[in-house]
């Protein structure tokens, strides 16, 4: 699963918790340049939007959350830090990828 990510200027250890659910980054925008405060042209790749709440402004996220409904991406919105962003993509059903688990996706 590809995720677009939206806000936070350094994403710390965001990436291997999102690997840990077998979720790849496929694009990170930090949403502090007027260019990324806009709609996006497309999601295109991505199965999955996070939206980071306290870096983005209300329009942003609604402009990220509107093009999300129209491609039909699911998406999640929480505050950036690691177990806000694990407890949004548990609500959401995404599981974990247990390494010693022989289903286990190889990327």
């Amino acid at each position: 699963m590809n995720a677009y990510l939206v806000g936070a200027d350094v994403l710390g250890n965001i990436p291997d918790l999102l690997s840990s659910y077998g979720i790849k980054v496929h694009k990170h925008v930090s949403g502090r340049n007027a260019a990324h405060q806009r709609k996006p042209a497309s999601l295109k790749g991505a199965d999955l939007l996070i939206l980071f709440t306290d870096f983005l402004s209300h329009n942003v996220m609604r402009a990220y959350r509107d093009l999300a409904h129209e491609e039909n991406v699911r998406f999640v919105a929480c505050r950036r830090s690691v177990c806000a962003l694990s407890q949004s993509l548990d609500k959401i059903e995404c599981t974990k990828v247990c390494d010693a688990c022989p289903n286990k996706k190889i990327h």
